[in-house]
């Protein structure tokens, strides 16, 4: 309580949402960041631009042995408020950080089977879906809406479905349009080798799957769009973007029972591909491989793919950052790539000048301050979608963090 009676400064911030009518909803909310970043630090974290507004270490998420790794968020439309879903090794923490000020522990919801280092989340519909690689895990359904009326916090919540008609899986992928979701990396001895396995969750509650892709091999993450991008011989189209170990592959998933790919890409000193994420004009596509700074020696380095034409991927260019850190997952908004990078912390990076091979750094917040080595600590995921602003990061070693631009 201390730490936010000494306030550095005092800022505002709107949210700006739809209600469940479609009305644009406005409200203005106070905030004192914790840290203001300055002169390079927000209290104890280097930082660029970006002030440190919320903070909960491990032990204050869910106790001593807490680990730290996925993380998502939800804002419900509905009420406005904005609700982070912290991943860890135990299950997953809800928070309300609404008001970053006043962020509260809602209460967790376990693993399904055992602990795991490796959970994952995403959101459609007002529902949370979980997954793991701990063993037999399957999906878990969480309805969000219930985190509306927790009247002592933190709660032990229990799940509203848990679908078992897979075992562990490392990552889930949701195309909100479509109302599907992807499991990827599930295991290799799996009906589709590790591909990505189809569910409808359109119904959040009575997942159905609805058939695979293992023809591509296994993928350790994806992206999937509804497609309105440059090659019009593909709009509406779903397209799978896999960040398949040694490639990525671009497939036509629109028809279950018939996934199709289109092409594929490789790359220069492919170590492992991670993780990537299109550009928001659907022309480029930025994947990070999580090995190559630690197998090849080089600064954590972004590959850029050029994506116009579906059937002919091209390679951009690649991007390297100004530190030896790991490069995890990232996404892009508004033109800035979030990128986590382990124990650099985030980076945020200007992607609007792609087509003239350019990328620029314009602020990082750093939530690992020990080191920039090419190590696996520090920040796994980061999630900036939120409408007011804010941007939560998880730290495996760290916790919980709410930042947000100056």
């Amino acid at each position: 309580m201390f730490k936010k009676i000494i306030l550095l400064c005092f800022c505002s911030i709107v949210l700006s949402c739809n209600n469940k009518d479609g009305i644009n909803i406005n409200s203005q909310i106070d905030y004192a960041p914790i840290a203001v970043c300055k002169n390079g630090f927000a209290g104890e974290y280097p930082c660029n631009d970006y002030d440190l507004l919320s903070h909960f270490n491990l032990d204050e998420l869910a106790g001593s042995g807490t680990e730290g790794n996925d993380s998502w968020g939800w804002t419900d439309l509905e009420t406005n408020k904005e609700y982070a879903l912290m991943a860890i090794n135990k299950g997953i923490v809800f928070i309300d950080i609404t008001d970053p000020a006043n962020t509260l522990i809602l209460g967790l919801l376990e693993t399904a089977t055992v602990n795991s280092s490796w959970r994952d989340v995403k959101v459609y519909d007002s529902h949370a879906f979980i997954v793991s690689e701990a063993t037999n895990h399957g999906m878990q359904v969480f309805d969000l809406k219930r985190l509306r009326n927790v009247l002592n916090p933190p709660e032990n919540f229990t799940t509203d479905s848990h679908f078992t008609e897979f075992g562990s899986a490392h990552n889930i992928v949701i195309n909100e349009e479509s109302g599907y979701a992807y499991i990827v990396g599930a295991s290799r001895n799996s009906t589709y080798g590790g591909g990505p396995i189809f569910i409808n969750v359109q119904d959040p509650i009575n997942p159905v799957i609805e058939g695979g892709f293992g023809e591509g091999g296994y993928s350790h993450d994806a992206q999937v769009i509804t497609y309105n991008g440059p090659d019009t011989e593909y709009a509406g189209k779903e397209i799978l973007i896999g960040s398949n170990e040694n490639e990525v592959v671009i497939a036509d998933i629109s028809d279950k029972m018939n996934p199709i790919i289109i092409s594929t890409i490789s790359y220069s000193n492919v170590k492992y591909a991670h993780q990537g994420w299109f550009t928001e004009d659907l022309k480029y596509f930025i994947l990070g491989d999580e090995l190559d700074e630690l197998r090849v020696g080089n600064k954590t380095r972004s590959i850029i793919f050029d994506f116009t034409d579906l059937d002919n991927p091209t390679y951009h260019f690649d991007y390297f950052g100004t530190t030896n850190a790991i490069d995890h997952n990232g996404y892009v908004k508004d033109n800035i790539y979030y990128q986590a990078n382990y124990t650099a912390g985030v980076r945020m990076i200007d992607v609007s000048n792609a087509a003239n091979k350019v990328f620029s750094e314009v602020g990082f917040f750093d939530t690992y301050p020990a080191n920039n080595n090419t190590a696996f600590n520090g920040v796994w995921n980061v999630y900036p979608y939120f409408p007011s602003g804010n941007i939560i990061i998880s730290d495996i070693n760290n916790g919980f963090f709410v930042i947000r631009k100056k």
